[in-house]
């Protein structure tokens, strides 16, 4: 009987939850783009690369082909020999009026290889306000003065971009694009319309020179798996605002199997985890909503409430899945019917990252530490993962 309340209770919290994204996906959607006013500060803009991404060609070049005055493009690579170097030096020979530049290796700080990356890439920046957004990011030629709209508050020290998910070929990769928007991007404006933000999504972090400087630069956030919660959280820590840009960046999900799907989504909730315990354990009532109903159901031998409880979880999934693709105009078929495993994994994905602390990264193990700082001794917890 124990059981059977917490799951009731559960399952009733899922419904109150996706009523909620429901109707803070739409109020987003009313809100719209706004676009850029005001002035148009110089921006930089680095460009972390690490190895060959699906279309990481279109991706680069959409950061370089912007309607805005004065820009400059970094790009990073730690390795000589990456194969993604032909791919940026591309890019470089069709913008040369944009005076982009290739930095290649340099001084190796511990801990995070991205934010070395970043660190290294500091020394060729020109201007005042810094933007940094992951390499599977695809945008538009206003994103730019969208992003830098927010710093017209001088208050403003970040500000960082929700994302949506463009799935690359295969069922795995469609899976993955399928939580980011049908489960990240609500949850995201939920959590968003009950506090201001704190932290930045890597999709988009922009900052301001000053402000990057007042945390102790790009080394400060070396011992962090999530740089980009940590910028936020950093920055805020020193009386500046981090503002969310109305502007939502396309991500190109790719996934080469399943495998590496539960380990890209067991890395993320694990550092989630670690950077927001409370909130990430009760996360599980609206990403397992449905998950929650149908153990209900069972628990209660298909009680006429069990059935009517998982039906309605299932119904208002898939009206937050057309919302989401309304609001932010998610390419290709619909796929309501993937919202039952999509949220069976979710819920998996969830208690697997509650039984260790190790996660696989670029082909290297990790374990997060409970303050969200990382160490390389993450051996132990390997026969803990269902991942290869």
């Amino acid at each position: 009987m124990i059981l059977t309340g917490i799951l009731l209770a559960a399952s009733l919290a899922g419904i109150v939850y996706l009523v909620a994204a429901i109707g803070s996906v739409a109020a987003f959607s009313r809100r719209g783009g706004e676009p850029g006013t005001g002035e148009s500060p110089p921006v930089s803009i680095l460009k972390p690369v690490c190895g060959l991404e699906h279309g990481l060609y279109e991706n680069l070049r959409s950061f370089c082909d912007q309607e805005y005055p004065v820009f400059q493009v970094i790009f990073g690579i730690r390795d000589a020999d990456d194969p993604a170097i032909p791919v940026v030096q591309r890019v470089i020979r069709e913008f040369p009026e944009r005076n982009p530049v290739l930095v290649v290796g340099g001084r190796a700080i511990p801990g995070n290889l991205k934010v070395s990356n970043l660190a290294n890439m500091y020394a060729a920046v020109r201007h005042g306000l810094v933007v940094i957004a992951d390499s599977d990011m695809r945008v538009d030629r206003q994103y730019l003065r969208a992003v830098a709209a927010a710093f017209a508050d001088p208050q403003v020290g970040a500000a960082t971009c929700l994302y949506s998910g463009t799935p690359a070929a295969g069922f795995p990769s469609t899976l993955g694009a399928m939580f980011v928007n049908d489960w990240f991007f609500p949850s995201a404006l939920v959590a968003l319309a009950f506090q201001e933000p704190r932290f930045c999504f890597g999709a988009t972090m922009a900052v301001r020179r000053d402000a990057l400087e007042a945390i102790g630069g790009f080394e400060a956030l070396a011992p962090y798996l999530a740089d980009d919660y940590m910028l936020g959280a950093l920055v805020t820590r020193r009386g500046y605002k981090v503002r969310l840009s109305p502007y939502v960046v396309e991500g190109i999900v790719s996934e080469t199997g399943f495998g590496s799907l539960v380990a890209h989504e067991l890395r993320w909730a694990r550092t989630v985890r670690a950077c927001r315990p409370a909130g990430y354990a009760f996360s599980i009532i609206g990403n397992g909503a449905v998950s929650l109903a149908a153990l209900f159901m069972l628990a209660t031998r298909f009680s006429a409430p069990g059935v009517a409880l998982i039906a309605l979880a299932i119904a208002l999934r898939v009206v937050l899945h057309y919302g989401v693709r309304s609001a932010v105009r998610v390419p290709g078929p619909a796929a309501p019917w993937l919202v039952p495993l999509r949220d069976l994994l979710c819920l998996a994905i969830w208690a697997a990252s509650f039984r260790g602390r190790g996660v696989k990264w670029r082909g290297r193990w990790f374990s997060v530490r409970p303050d969200g700082q990382f160490t390389t001794n993450g051996a132990d917890d390997r026969h803990e993962d269902p991942v290869p």
